[in-house]
């Protein structure tokens, strides 16, 4: 049986979006499309995505690199049969 994933953004999240590049929108949506087609744990592995979990006060929350600039930041929670993938926010890494 396959694992329905689902994915939502937070009000924060799509505040973040509107006011992002174009070509930062479309790697966002193909991120979004991919996870929705291959499931979570596929996208997860590919290498360009950087998907990985954070630490210290963002503990329990995971980065994807949209490009070297921007960042996705997620939650997930799933359970047998669904998959719940929740955008919290997407900003300019800081480095």
């Amino acid at each position: 049986m396959d694992v329905l994933t689902e994915v939502t953004l937070t009000r924060n999240a799509e505040k973040d979006l509107r006011k992002l590049p174009r070509n930062i929108q479309e790697a966002f949506f193909t991120w979004i499309s991919r996870i929705s087609y291959q499931g979570l744990a596929n996208t997860r592995k590919i290498p360009g995505y950087n998907d990985e979990p954070l630490s210290g006060n963002r503990k329990g929350q995971r980065s994807v690199r949209l490009n070297k600039a921007y960042r996705a930041i997620y939650i997930q929670e799933s359970d047998e049969k669904i998959e719940l993938v929740t955008i919290i926010e997407v900003i300019k890494h800081k480095y």
